[in-house]
Formats: structure tokens, C-alpha cells, sequence
């Protein structure tokens, strides 16, 4: 009877996580807002324990800042933080592909994990260009993270899937802001769309085009950045 009540905790405490990790990328909870645990329980309806280690959880990935007195509020990263991640990414995923060999590479892109990927790739692809930011997310983050199980070992594949997060809470807002006109507004241009090509690099066992394709993507996620900097006329 303990475990099944320990696993049911820890479930809880996971979807808490996850339904507040949600609300940060939707820009529902906003960079600065504050918030308290039992404020949390009582919008879920829930206990304290597993909300505060949920909370707990989330600042542990720099999603969230606690305060002993005040609570807790949405982590603001600034520009230089989202460099700093896309620059980490870029270092951290060239290695991955330069320790692979084009057949290696083509062995590991076989199956029904390939099929997979693609489709998110597809639907990914899609949505950025029609501005639809929500579903971009979703796709966005179960490509890449499918992806990088496929082509690097867990502890990367956790790493990168973190700075991704991170990445995206960094973006949310101003992203949103520039897209709230729909499909084909300003925001479409700086929604990176080029997943289809990377998976066809994947599948051809093409390790130099996959390293071209994501490092337009790192390229083009600077260049957004160096936009933020400059100010807008």
C-alpha cells in the first residue's frame, strides 16, 4: 500500500509540473508573476505537498525563482541568457554530429522512430509557418527531443531538451506579441521552419547537411536575438 500511495504522489507532483511548465510556454503565467503554493492547491484542488514539490522541481530548471517569504514567480531570462542557451545547444549538438559517421548515422535514422519524427517534423513545420505558436511548441519540443534520443544518449538528450524549455519561456512573449495578427504576420518570419530538411538529412545518413541545417537554425535563433537588442522604430 506505501508504493502505490508514493507512486500516485509522485504522479501528481509530475502533472502538476507539467500543467505549470504549460502555462509558462502558453504565456498564461508571464516572466515576474508571482504566485504562492497554496494559491497553486487550491487552482488544482489539490494538497500543498506535491504542488510545493512540484514548484521545487521547476526551480531546480531555472523555470522558477523561490522566495522563503513571497513565494514563487516565473523566471525572466534575458537575451543574453537566450544566447548563452542557443550557444550551449550549437556547441553541444555539432559534437554530437561530428562523432557520427554518415552510416552510423543512417543506421540509427531507420524504423519506426524515423516515421515518428517526421511526422512531428511535418506538423512542426506547418504550424510556423501559419503563426500558430501553441501547437508549434508542442511539436517543436517532442521533434527535437525525439530526435536527440535517436542521434545522442540520454544524459544530452536531457540536456538539450532543458536548454529547449528554457529557450521557449525566453521566447513566449515576444514571439506572441508578433504573431497575435495570425497567420502571416510579422512573428511567422522568426519561427524557424526548416525540421523537413533536417530529417531528410537524417535519413540519407547526411551528417554534413544535418550540421548545415541546424546550424542555419542556431544562426537564424542569433540573428532574432540581435532584432530584441536593437531598438524597434
Amino acid at each position: 500500500m506505501p508504493a502505490s500511495g508514493a507512486v500516485t504522489r509522485s504522479t501528481l507532483r509530475q502533472q502538476i509540473a507539467d500543467a505549470l511548465r504549460d502555462e509558462v510556454l502558453a504565456g498564461r503565467l508571464l516572466p515576474g508573476q508571482e504566485f504562492t503554493v497554496k494559491q497553486i492547491a487550491e487552482q488544482y484542488g489539490v494538497s500543498a505537498t506535491p504542488v510545493r514539490e512540484a514548484l521545487v522541481d521547476l526551480s531546480a530548471q531555472d523555470l522558477l525563482d523561490s522566495d522563503q517569504h513571497r513565494g514563487f514567480r516565473v523566471h525572466q531570462f534575458s537575451v543574453a541568457d537566450f544566447r548563452g542557451m542557443v550557444e550551449a545547444r550549437a556547441l553541444v549538438v555539432d559534437a554530437v554530429f561530428r562523432e557520427l559517421g554518415g552510416g552510423q548515422l543512417a543506421a540509427r535514422a531507420q524504423g519506426t522512430v524515423l516515421v515518428s519524427v517526421r511526422r512531428r517534423a511535418e506538423e512542426a513545420a506547418r504550424a510556423a509557418r501559419a503563426g500558430e505558436l501553441n501547437i508549434l511548441i508542442g511539436y517543436d519540443l517532442r521533434f527535437w527531443r525525439e530526435l536527440c534520443a535517436l542521434v545522442a544518449n540520454r544524459y544530452v538528450a536531457e540536456f538539450l531538451h532543458r536548454l529547449r524549455v528554457q529557450a521557449w519561456v525566453f521566447s513566449v512573449p515576444f514571439l506572441r506579441t508578433e504573431c497575435e495578427n495570425g497567420a502571416g504576420g510579422p512573428g511567422t518570419t522568426w519561427l524557424w521552419n526548416g525540421y523537413e530538411p533536417l530529417v531528410d538529412a537524417l535519413t540519407l545518413g547526411d551528417a554534413t547537411a544535418a550540421r548545415t541545417v541546424i546550424g542555419d537554425y542556431d544562426d537564424h535563433s542569433l540573428r532574432w536575438a540581435d532584432r530584441l537588442e536593437r531598438p524597434q522604430i
